[in-house]
């Protein structure tokens, strides 16, 4: 028994740290990740990496890094919900012109709940209006105490225009990753999580994952709770071919019968029987009901993304829109390019097609043309948000608002004609204008409605006249007035619906 024990221990070895990188949407999540890559992977190194994978791998002072590169706080969440823990360090980057923002406390949030050490990056350094200083006290209102306020959160100053600090924030992942003593156990079968995968129209099911216990080799068997498969293609983060993996090491993997969904665990099995044996189906295909009120509108959509991570994020986020006044409903969900099936299921369905980093070909865009389908595509999650509630905004009936303007008491009936009279009064009340409506009252009893068609005063046509104005009008109407009617002056305007 102790030298089973001994064996255990010999068989623990130290694995680099795996980071995730969070915070508000304009603070420079993606530019502080380009700066690191600027700095240590070279054209020349990666051959350009020239699709996004969702993970890459750094070397600083000898020691690895590995960043995941997830489309926001979104996918991070929906990983960490399905109990994965995905990182071991978190950097929490906040503009220091700008401040503590909305979605800064909402990230902070997500980095105390999945429980992982925290860095603070004060990016923007560069700017003229960068202050440090107030940054550090607005995020101890958060709870966030900086080492340099006498807390134990470590913090750094960086400008990933300038690349200011880059080499200091990676010192600093590199000390926390020391203090938590990162191990993994090598002789463990295979495990690990699934952070991003997508169908790839030539090569199929395409999944990055991290692997966090054991060795990962090509040829060997994994299951998910959802699919399962034998690995046919092994590469690192760069696209170059491998053949085997490390703990805390991203890599790429070709397979899987089935796209298998982000945070999703993986293990590594003795046969692929095992493996099917361990799949919990995970209730697709049952179609989602809805009860609609009979004047509700509805606003049915096809949404296409690049990834699964984008996809749960986009999802998530348009499931949060209000939908008092109008309904979405994403009739289909779907990693890939927008295709003729996506086109013919919009025409039956009435329904738009919104693309994020998805491509479509000249053929679809001649069919969606001809079928008078709406193809929209986007590069930023808040645009395809925003032009989404755009559109169930333009679905709800405007709102009408009776403003009333002022009365006018008739003085002379000038002229009748059939339906139209022309008339002297005096503004009496507020004031009046040309093409306004009005409420004809006779001893306080309303008889019915009318029109200012035009407007005089000492016989020179007017827009408006105010109190105390006596005026020549043209009026219009199904009731004829008399002296000492009061006409209720008023406006009716449409105004937009907002969600």
């Amino acid at each position: 028994m102790p030298q089973k024990t001994k064996k255990q221990k010999g068989n623990l070895q130290m694995r680099p740290p795996v980071v995730v990188v969070l915070g508000h949407v304009d603070h420079g999540k993606s530019s502080v990740l380009e700066a690191i890559k600027d700095l240590k992977i070279t054209e020349k190194e990666s051959g350009g990496i020239t699709q996004h994978i969702g993970a890459y791998e750094i070397e600083h002072q000898g020691k690895k890094i590995t960043f995941i590169d997830t489309p926001g706080h979104e996918a991070f969440s929906a990983m960490r919900s399905r109990g994965a823990r995905v990182a071991d360090v978190a950097i929490l980057v906040v503009a220091a012109e700008e401040g503590v923002k909305e979605q800064t406390k909402e990230a902070i949030s997500h980095i105390k709940k999945a429980q992982i050490p925290m860095i603070v990056a004060l990016n923007k350094m560069d700017k003229p209006e960068a202050n440090s200083e107030k940054v550090k006290r607005e995020l101890a209102t958060e709870n966030i105490s900086v080492e340099s306020m006498g807390g134990k959160i470590p913090s750094v100053e960086v400008s990933a225009k300038t690349g200011q600090g880059v080499t200091d924030l990676l010192e600093l992942i590199l000390l926390v990753a020391e203090i938590e003593d990162l191990k993994a156990d090598i002789s463990k079968p295979a495990q690990g999580v699934i952070i991003e995968s997508y169908l790839d129209t030539l090569r199929g099911p395409t999944a990055t994952l991290i692997l966090q216990e054991g060795v990962l080799k090509k040829g060997d068997i994994l299951g998910t709770p959802s699919t399962f498969g034998k690995i046919k293609i092994l590469e690192g983060f760069q696209g170059n071919s491998i053949e085997k993996v490390s703990p805390s090491m991203p890599a790429i993997v070709i397979g899987f019968e089935n796209v298998p969904v982000i945070g999703e665990n993986f293990k590594n099995f003795g046969s692929i029987e095992e493996a099917e044996e361990d799949i919990k189906p995970l209730g697709a295909g049952t179609p989602e009901v809805l009860l609609i009120e009979p004047d509700k509108k509805i606003l049915n959509l096809v949404l296409k993304t690049d990834v699964l991570g984008s996809l749960e994020a986009i999802e998530g986020v348009l499931k949060n829109l209000p939908q008092e006044k109008a309904i979405l409903r994403i009739i289909k969900k779907e990693v890939g390019e927008i295709n003729e099936s996506d086109v013919k299921l919009a025409k039956g369905a009435k329904a738009g097609i919104v693309g994020f980093r998805v491509k479509t070909n000249a053929i679809i865009k001649n069919l969606a043309s001809r079928e008078k389908i709406k193809i929209k595509i986007f590069e930023v999650i808040y645009e395809l948000v925003q032009a989404v509630r755009e559109a169930l905004e333009k679905m709800i009936e405007p709102e009408v608002v009776r403003i009333d303007l002022g009365k006018v008491k008739i003085l002379a009936i000038f002229l009748t004609e059939k339906n139209r009279q022309i008339i002297g009064g005096k503004v009496v009340e507020g004031l009046t204008k040309k093409g306004s409506s009005v409420e004809i009252y006779r001893n306080e009893e309303k008889l019915g409605k009318g029109k200012i068609i035009s407007l005089q005063r000492d016989k020179k046509d007017a827009q408006e006249l105010t109190k105390g104005s006596e005026c020549g009008i043209l009026y219009e109407g199904n009731i004829q007035v008399e002296e000492g009617d009061i006409l209720l002056v008023y406006t009716e305007e449409r105004r937009k619906i907002e969600l």
